[in-house]
């Protein structure tokens, strides 16, 4: 393979671990870079270039999990947690997490196909980011004066499901998994700490589930040629991941979303006037 190729897969998992978890649109970044400036789909045939990007997100997972580590072995009994909320005794449950989980896996696998066939362009990937960038300042203007949940601990399950509706959302490609979720839990009083957590630890299942179905449809386009740059990639996203989230969790309940909405905003403005 040549050094062309390890630079795509480097860049490429560059993207994905520095945007997966924040809420600017990693699919949308993807889409944008790639199709603009590193066209993967001609290095080996498209369906590689599109199990590659399945493949690195799977590095994302990975540097998630690290991170919550301690949060992911409570939710299956293996570790003992004590809860952060006020209440004794009350800390996040797995079936809050899979309540959370439902509506976007349910409209995901009904409407797969035509999302894949008539979604992924960079025009509808404008669309998501203006759209959710909008929605992300909404939930700051208009969220409550204190927020009534700080953290994970302290949510119920009707604050779950509800984030799990903002979820769906974000199945058209730009709109943003964690900008859909967290602007759906600041607008229900969860604190920006708090939505991003439960962001986080909901995107783990769902973005596993959905990669290892992937996977197991188009495994064959991972071949001895094709395997150094899944394995860049993958790498690349794992580390970037892992700093992205690390940085995010600290730096969220103080600049709130407004920053990444007028980011959202200026990139789809730029790409409109100068790349289209």
């Amino acid at each position: 393979m040549d050094l062309w190729n390890i630079f795509v897969a480097f860049v490429l998992g560059l993207v994905e671990g520095l945007t997966e978890f924040a809420p600017v649109s990693s699919t949308g970044h993807m889409i944008i870079v790639d199709d603009t400036l590193l066209h993967s789909r001609e290095l080996f045939s498209p369906e590689v270039a599109n199990t590659f990007k399945v493949v690195i997100q799977l590095g994302s997972i990975l540097a998630a999990v690290i991170v919550f580590k301690d949060r992911f072995l409570s939710l299956l009994g293996l570790k003992k947690m004590s809860p952060d909320g006020n209440g004794p005794g009350h800390k996040l449950r797995l079936s809050q997490v899979i309540v959370g989980l439902l509506p976007a896996a349910v409209l995901g696998l009904i409407f797969e196909d035509y999302i894949d066939e008539y979604l992924f362009s960079i025009h509808t990937v404008l669309i998501g980011l203006v759209a959710g960038a909008l929605l992300m300042i909404a939930a700051d203007w208009f969220r409550p004066g204190r927020p009534k949940v700080t953290t994970v601990d302290q949510m119920t399950y009707k604050q779950a499901l509800l984030i799990g509706l903002f979820q769906c959302i974000a199945l058209w490609p730009g709109f943003s998994r964690s900008g859909s979720t967290i602007s759906g839990g600041v607008l229900l009083g969860l604190s920006h700490r708090a939505a991003s957590d439960f962001t986080f630890i909901m995107a783990v299942p769902v973005m596993a589930g959905a990669s290892f179905l992937s996977l197991l449809k188009h495994w064959q386009y991972i071949t001895a040629d094709s395997l150094p740059f899944f394995i860049v990639g993958f790498i690349s996203a794992f580390l970037f991941a892992l700093l992205a989230i690390r940085f995010f969790l600290k730096l969220i309940n103080r600049i709130k979303l407004v920053p990444f909405a007028l980011y959202r905003i200026a990139l789809a403005a730029v790409i409109y006037f100068f790349l289209l």
